[in-house]
């Protein structure tokens, strides 16, 4: 309620769904995809740490674990390439 009463906060709520352009769309999709995407891959690589250093030994723990890095690897690949498919599939459909 108190955000109504002061101007900047209420015009700054109403001014963050406007896009100039699809390519801004597309941009701001973008960065939320590489956002979530490093984001998940550092979970995974957290995880499959955790799980390499309390596997004690066990070839079965330490293969999950190493299974699990593994992904958090393709994660970051794929986030540092996400730009990249962004850009091929924009002259694909003619946006660029």
């Amino acid at each position: 309620m108190s955000a109504l009463a002061v101007p900047g906060i209420a015009e700054a709520g109403t001014r963050l769904a406007e896009v100039a352009s699809l390519q801004e769309v597309i941009t701001n999709l973008r960065d939320v995809i590489v956002g979530l995407l490093v984001g998940l891959a550092t979970l995974f690589a957290t995880i499959g740490g955790v799980r390499y250093i309390l596997a004690g030994g066990d070839p079965g723990e330490v293969e999950a674990a190493k299974r699990t890095l593994r992904y958090a690897a393709i994660g970051y690949g794929v986030a540092v390439l996400a730009p990249l498919l962004v850009k091929i599939l924009q002259r694909i459909v003619g946006v660029a």
